[in-house]
């Protein structure tokens, strides 16, 4: 299937590894060219490999998403070196695993800047140039847990909540100028960030990592972990102009784990 992307630009934040990483390479293999960002110097190079050998362009660059200053003028190497953004992908690491009570205010607004005002000041430097040009699209890649929290991960479950709410009224806002505004989240995939999870759970309930993958799969309903790259062509297809008619909504990669309607 084509979807339309070829020559398109897209600036993947947090793509050095994990599912960012694996968001840019399928964009790739559409003919899209990939800003890939991170603060990871070997990532990132991983990265460019990775959209080389598919077939694509990539441009790497240095960002630290704790750093406002920063947005401006790397957005605007982007541009000069590709041309203007067409799609954006919204993606952060994770914070640390903690409970919801007793957490340092100080911990809340760091992990509140770095994952939410960041992109959402992003989305602001891009949108007027796809507002211009009609055409747009704005992916924020989230996770299971802004629907169905996850346990020990408080943190992450409230503040990617917001980014639902946020992603939701921003589309309605842009909807009628050809841009589209989606979730994307990711059940339990296989990424090092998972694994870490895992092991950490271990950990914390004094068994094995195995028992926990067990426990794990037994909650998915196709009995195992995805792969990166299915959500990767998820996120691909959501740029698509196959995609054009889906705006506001979330696209769960999960195997079926999320229970709710």
């Amino acid at each position: 299937m084509d979807l339309g992307l070829k020559g398109k630009v897209a600036l993947v934040m947090a793509s050095s590894r994990g599912l960012g990483q694996a968001m840019a390479v399928s964009l790739a293999k559409e003919g899209v060219k990939v800003a890939v960002t991170g603060r990871n110097p070997e990532g990132l190079q991983q990265s460019v490999k990775l959209i080389e050998a598919a077939g694509g362009q990539a441009l790497a660059l240095s960002w630290d998403l704790s750093d406002a200053s920063v947005i401006d003028s790397l957005v605007s190497k982007v541009e000069k070196e590709f041309g203007p953004i067409d799609i954006l992908i919204n993606n952060t690491g994770g914070p640390p695993p903690t409970p919801a009570a007793g957490q340092d205010p100080a911990l809340w607004q760091k992990s509140f800047n770095d994952m939410v005002l960041s992109l959402i000041a992003i989305t602001d430097r891009v949108l007027p140039g796809m507002r211009q040009r009609k055409w747009g699209r704005i992916i924020t890649s989230t996770t299971s847990g802004a629907i169905a929290p996850i346990k020990n991960l408080a943190i992450s479950n409230t503040l990617r909540a917001a980014l639902l709410a946020w992603s939701k009224t921003l589309a309605a806002e842009v909807a009628a100028e050809g841009i589209t505004v989606n979730i994307i989240m990711p059940g339990r995939v296989a990424t090092d960030r998972l694994r870490q999870l895992d092991e950490a759970r271990a950990k914390r309930e004094g068994t094995s990592y195995e028992d926990v993958v067990k426990a794990s799969l037994r909650q998915i309903p196709m009995g195992r972990y995805g792969d990166p790259t299915e959500y990767g062509d998820a996120a691909a297809f959501l740029a698509s102009q196959n995609a054009s008619f889906i705006t506001g909504t979330v696209m769960r990669v999960d195997g079926g784990q999320i229970q709710a309607i």
